[in-house]
């Protein structure tokens, strides 16, 4: 239930959601993509991830709402070697969902879908000072920031900004303490 009392189901993605997903993409602007690892919009990059989706190293999931997808999230676990244990996640809630708690359960749910993984450490990069609500968000959550990159990320006018590294470390079960 979003703050506005409308209900959306999170559920993994599936290969009928292409043309879904494509347009979910589609609305957001140049500068709510420019800093995500994939260009959604590029149908060779879609092919490619549509490819992976339900494989072991790679879980997708959405955020359904009358119809149209309210948000998306993308976990990432290697396929082999001694990164094995850590997930990492990318949320993107599309701006006519925003504050309205949909991030906050996609998390949840990431978060739970981790430890049924039996992850060690759930990894986000968030870019500094265009994401500050990502980075207190994921830190209400007791991310803390692993490093900060200066200079790393570069935005479509050239100028550069600091990536943080947040890190959360998972338990093989939830519980209230």
């Amino acid at each position: 239930m979003l703050k506005d009392c409308k209900d959306a189901v999170l559920r993994t993605v599936r290969q009928e959601d292409r043309t879904l997903l494509e347009t979910f993409y589609r609305d957001l602007s140049e500068d709510q993509r420019w800093y995500m690892e994939h260009d959604f919009l590029n149908p060779e990059v879609m092919d490619r991830w549509f490819r992976k989706v339900g494989r072991e190293e790679l879980t997708s999931v959405i955020a359904l709402c009358d119809q149209r997808i309210a948000g998306h999230a993308i976990l990432n676990v290697a396929e082999f070697g001694s990164t094995r244990h850590v997930g990492r996640f990318r949320i993107i809630v599309h701006p006519d969902f925003r504050k309205q708690r949909l991030g906050t359960w996609i998390l949840l749910d990431l978060i739970q879908l981790a430890v049924d993984m039996e992850l060690e450490i759930l990894r986000t990069d968030v870019v500094v000072g265009i994401e500050n609500t990502a980075i207190d968000a994921v830190a209400g959550f007791d991310f803390f920031k692993y490093a900060v990159i200066e200079n790393y990320v570069k935005d479509p006018d050239g100028n550069f900004h600091d990536l943080a590294v947040m890190i959360k470390r998972l338990h093989k079960n939830w519980s209230d303490f």
